[in-house]
């Protein structure tokens, strides 16, 4: 029975690694899958999800204004899939997240999402938002703070190593800009 998994994490938690291990797995055994991945993330090239480790792969992009089940359907179409992995899904929008649903409900085709749940300032992406509401089965994948305890905050941090406090909700980066921490540390920084 094909569901949508929401799998989320703070950055650096091994969310893209994760999404490529299971797409792999999948075409390791004759199956076909369908991978996105957000337009405004071209850090490692366009249409490449790319994990920190050296993995990569080819992908679909989308944008807010995708229609993200017209495009499976039409894959589809040309090659059964057999699985959807959606790369940076902080990044979709709520109507995006139902056209995930339908894949699962209507075309009985499993979706794994993969994104951050929260942003710099600890409030959620439209998209983690709903696919935290509508996935049915959520999966945390976990990182490290500074002190060893759990990450589940990203703070993002200025040229001069200061935490961002405020300003717009994407900024597209990595570890130039993104640093992972517990709740305790991202409190005393941002929250202060």
């Amino acid at each position: 029975m094909a569901q949508l998994y929401f799998y989320y994490s703070a950055m650096n938690a091994g969310k893209s690694t994760s999404l490529l291990q299971s797409a792999y797995n999948y075409k390791e055994r004759g199956m076909h899958t369908a991978m996105f991945t957000a337009a405004i993330d071209n850090r490692f090239g366009k249409g490449i999800v790319a994990s920190r480790i050296g993995l990569k792969a080819e992908a679909h992009l989308y944008s807010p204004d995708t229609n993200l089940l017209e495009q499976l359907v039409k894959l589809n179409n040309e090659h059964k899939v057999d699985c959807v992995f959606i790369d940076e899904a902080q990044f979709l929008t709520k109507f995006q997240v139902k056209q995930l649903t339908d894949m699962v409900d209507e075309l009985h085709i499993p979706v794994l999402a993969y994104g951050l749940r929260t942003d710099f300032a600890g409030e959620t992406f439209e998209g983690s938002h709903y696919l935290m509401a509508w996935a049915d089965k959520m999966v945390e994948l976990k990182t490290i703070c500074h002190c060893g305890r759990k990450a589940s905050f990203v703070v993002r941090m200025d040229s001069n190593g200061q935490a961002v406090t405020e300003g717009a909700q994407v900024d597209v980066g990595g570890n130039d800009k993104y640093v992972s921490m517990c709740r305790k540390h991202f409190k005393q920084l941002v929250w202060k």
